[in-house]
């Protein structure tokens, strides 16, 4: 099929939405096992250091916990550039498809800046939620761009669903960013702050733990009112997968994130709730990509298409 993805792009394209998810799920690691200032500067790990070195102030586990979170995050950069090369390089070349990949590296790129920030600002908890923000920012795009590689097409793109549909898919979307920042704002009141000397948000965590519930609450009520509209309008085979999946997801996520609050806060279930978060994230967006698709772009009636070449009337002679 002219204009396929080849096999390669396609792993690809998965093993970026994989890696995009892990990244988040070892910065989680590093802030609860207190390794967030295990390397204090940056881009070295200690002062002259690259690497982890022996140091009188820093544990050398949560150096090396710091500092190989560090080293995958410039693995994360490799497979974007990756899937950004082979992007480029496939014939016929989808601009689509090259630009959704570029900003995926460019979003890499930029973290690697933040995570910098986050470091030399001694883990202020708004930095720190803004990183994981941008991390599932970029779970998104990559989301988006697996199913540019997959589906194949350039052309016009084509809704699936009627205009009201579309609308409370976004208010949706919107409900679910805020889940996701009441999220991290209930993370820098909790206990787990990446550094013991690092100051917290100064809320109340009980307030902050209903408000994020009630969002999530509120986000599962739009995902039924969804469920509904969509099999009245009549959804396609892969919208029922999708929300299916989406629906399971968020359940045990907001299943997780009570038996979290209810057991207080233990270290492994703070990473489990973060890799929730990519989930619901990534699956969200692929309910998105399946609410409409890309049609080629049709020739108008009597257009000469570009691969034809006019015929000229031989001259009469006499």
């Amino acid at each position: 099929m002219p204009g396929s993805a080849t096999p390669l792009l396609r792993v690809a394209a998965i093993v970026n939405v994989v890696m995009q998810s892990i990244i988040a799920v070892t910065g989680s690691v590093v802030r609860v096992t207190g390794s967030g200032l295990g390397c204090p500067t940056w881009p070295n790990c200690q002062p002259g250091s690259l690497v982890p070195v022996p140091h009188p102030e820093f544990d050398q586990l949560q150096q090396w916990i710091e500092f190989g979170n560090r080293l995958l995050s410039g693995l994360v950069g490799v497979v974007a550039l990756v899937c950004l090369y082979l992007a480029w390089k496939r014939r016929p070349r989808g601009g689509r498809q090259v630009r959704l990949a570029a900003i995926v590296l460019a979003g890499v790129l930029a973290q690697g800046v933040v995570g910098g920030i986050v470091v030399l600002l001694g883990l202020v908890w708004w930095t720190v939620a803004f990183h994981l923000l941008v991390s599932m920012a970029l779970v998104w795009a990559s989301v988006l761009f697996l199913h540019s590689v997959v589906e194949g097409t350039e052309g016009e793109y084509r809704s699936l669903v009627p205009g009201s549909l579309r609308k409370l898919l976004i208010v949706a979307t919107v409900a679910l960013a805020a889940v996701l920042v009441l999220g991290t704002m209930v993370t820098g009141a909790g206990p787990h702050a990446g550094d013991p000397e690092t100051p917290r948000l100064n809320l109340p965590i009980a307030p902050l733990a209903q408000f994020h519930a009630d969002a999530l609450f509120l986000f599962l009520g739009m995902l039924i009112a969804l469920g509904f509209a969509l099999h009245a309008t009549g959804w396609t085979r892969l919208m029922r997968r999708w929300y299916w999946v989406l629906v399971v997801t968020v359940l045990a996520q907001g299943s997780l994130g009570m038996v979290q609050y209810w057991t207080g806060v233990p270290e492994t279930l703070v990473s489990f709730h973060v890799l929730g978060a990519a989930a619901v994230t990534a699956v969200m967006a692929g309910l998105w990509t399946v609410c409409g698709e890309r049609v080629p772009v049709q020739p108008a009636p009597g257009t000469e298409l570009p691969s034809e070449s006019r015929r000229k009337t031989p001259a009469t002679t006499k």
